[in-house]
C-alpha cells in the first residue's frame, strides 16, 4: 500500500503546473495524472519530433521530458510508490517502460500492467508472434499458450496465474470444446486438469494457491483450487475470493434459482438473493459484505448475510469496508442519477457521476470524488467541500484521518491541496 506517513501534510494550496504552457510547448497533450503523493504531475505528449514521450513537472521546477520517445505511450500510470510507468511501442515492437527505462524484453503487443501494492513489481499479458504469455519485471513465462486472459498478479509480485488454452481449439471443433480445453497456468505451468470454460483466477494471501471459476458442463458450474473442483456444482458461480488470513475460498453460487454466499461442503451464509456479486473480506478476515439484489432489480448491500433496508433501482458498484471491517460504503445509481451510500444510508447529494468512498485509516470519516455539470468536487461525511475542479484525482486521507490531500485541476493549473476536516 501506499506509505502517507512521510508525505507533507501540512495546509494550504500548492500550485504545481500550469498546464496551458504544456500546451504551448507540445502539439498533443494527454490528460494530466498527478503522483499518489501530489507532488508531481505527468501526461503523454507529442514532441518536435511528432513522437511521443512522457513529460513531468513538480512545484517549482521546470517541465521535463523522458530522454526517449516512442512510436506511441499508452496506460500510463503512477505507482504507489511513486515510480511512473507506461506501455511503449517503438518500430511496433511494444513493451513497459518505469522512470524512462525500459524493459529489454520486447512483444507484438502488451495489455494488463498491473501493480502490486507497494509498487515494486509489474505484470502485463503479452503476445509474440501469435503465442502468449505473462511477464513479470521483464520476465516471460517459459512456455506460451495459444490464447491467454484473466491474467492476476500474486500480493507479493513473484507470481502470476492465468486462463489458458491447452490445446489449440478452433471454433468448429464442438467436441473438443465440451471435452475441456481451458485450464489455469501460474507462472507458465497449467494445471493437469482442464474444463470447458475458466475465468477469472485468484492468488490465496501467501501466494501459494490460486482458485478459479469453472464449467464442468453445459449446465454445471463450480470453483477449483489448485485445479481440483468443489464437490458440489452450481447453476453459476462468479469469481472466488480467498480469505485473508488462512487458504479458505468463498464465491457467489447460484443454486434453485437464488444467489447465495459458498464454500466447499457447505453455505457461507443462510441467506439468498436474486443476485449475488463481488463479495469483499474485512482486514482481518472477520467480515463479509457483497452487492445483492433482495428481488430482481432493485441492488444493496448485505453484510454478514444481512442486507441494508435501502435498496437501488438501476446499478450499485465500488463496495469498500473500512479498514477495521466495522463499515461499508458504495456508490449506486438510482434514477438516472449517482450517489454514494454508507452503513446503509444514502447521502443526500445527486451527481452525473461517483468514484468509490475512500475511509481515513480510523474508519471515522469517508469521500467520495463525485461530478455534477463537469464540475468535480469531494462529498466527506456526506458534505460537500466548497471546491470545484476540471480534473480531480481520488482523495486521500492523512494517517490521522484529520486532513486530505486534493490534486486537481483548475482554469488549467495543477493544485495540491491540503484540507483541515476539523
Amino acid at each position: 500500500m501506499t506509505d502517507t506517513d512521510n508525505w507533507d501534510w501540512e495546509t494550504g494550496r500548492k500550485p504545481v503546473a500550469d498546464l496551458s504552457l504544456w500546451q504551448e510547448s507540445y502539439s498533443y497533450q494527454e490528460e494530466p495524472f498527478a503522483s499518489p503523493d501530489g507532488e508531481t504531475v505527468a501526461s503523454v505528449v507529442r514532441n518536435e519530433d511528432e513522437e511521443f514521450t512522457v513529460a513531468t513537472q513538480a512545484a517549482g521546477k521546470e517541465i521535463q521530458t523522458w530522454e526517449n520517445a516512442y512510436d506511441k505511450v499508452w496506460n500510463l500510470k503512477y505507482g504507489p510508490d511513486g515510480r511512473l510507468s507506461a506501455l511503449i511501442s517503438d518500430m511496433a515492437e511494444w513493451t513497459v517502460s518505469t522512470d524512462d527505462t525500459p524493459w529489454e524484453n520486447t512483444y507484438d503487443f502488451v495489455w494488463d500492467m498491473t501493480l502490486t501494492a507497494p509498487g515494486d513489481h509489474i505484470a502485463v499479458s503479452a503476445q509474440k508472434e501469435l503465442q502468449y504469455s505473462a511477464v513479470i519485471d521483464d520476465i516471460p513465462w517459459e512456455t506460451q499458450f495459444t490464447r491467454l486472459t484473466g491474467m492476476t498478479l500474486s500480493q507479493d509480485g513473484k507470481h502470476t496465474a492465468a486462463v489458458i488454452e491447452t490445446e489449440l481449439l478452433l471454433e468448429a471443433e464442438i467436441f473438443k470444446f465440451r471435452k475441456g480445453c481451458y485450464s489455469v497456468a501460474i507462472d507458465g505451468t497449467p494445471w493437469k486438469q482442464t474444463f470447458m470454460n475458466v475465468w477469472e483466477p485468484c492468488f490465496s494471501r501467501d501466494s501459494s494457491h490460486v482458485a478459479a471459476s469453472v464449467r464442468t458442463n453445459y449446465r454445471d458450474y463450480t470453483i477449483a483450487v489448485n485445479g481440483k473442483a468443489w464437490d458440489r456444482n452450481y447453476g453459476s458461480v462468479w469469481a472466488p475470493v480467498f480469505s485473508p488470513t488462512d487458504d479458505s475460498v468463498i464465491a457467489p453460487v447460484k443454486e434453485n434459482g437464488r444467489w447465495t454466499l459458498a464454500t466447499d461442503g457447505g453455505k457461507v451464509w443462510d441467506t439468498s438473493f436474486s443476485q449475488l456479486w463481488h463479495p469483499t473480506y474485512s482486514l482481518d478476515g472477520n467480515r463479509i459484505a457483497a452487492i445483492v439484489a433482495p428481488t430482481f432489480g432493485l441492488w444493496t448491500v448485505a453484510v454478514d448475510g444481512i442486507a441494508w433496508e435501502a435498496t437501488f433501482n438501476e446499478f450499485l458498484t465500488d463496495l469498500v469496508l473500512s479498514p477495521d471491517g466495522q463499515r461499508a460504503g458504495c456508490i449506486f445509481k438510482h434514477d438516472g442519477m449517482w450517489g454514494v451510500a454508507v452503513d446503509g444510508k444514502p447521502w443526500q447529494g445527486r451527481f452525473d457521476m461517483a468514484w468509490k468512498p475512500v475511509f481515513s485509516r480510523d474508519g471515522n470519516h469517508v469521500a467520495a470524488k463525485v461530478e455534477t455539470n463537469g464540475s468535480y468536487t469531494v462529498v466527506v461525511d456526506g458534505v460537500p467541500l466548497d471546491r470545484s475542479f476540471s480534473r480531480l484525482e481520488m482523495p486521500v486521507f492523512s494517517p490521522d484521518g484529520s486532513r486530505l490531500l486534493l490534486r486537481g485541476v483548475e482554469k488549467d493549473v495543477y493544485y495540491r491541496e491540503i484540507v483541515d476536516l476539523g
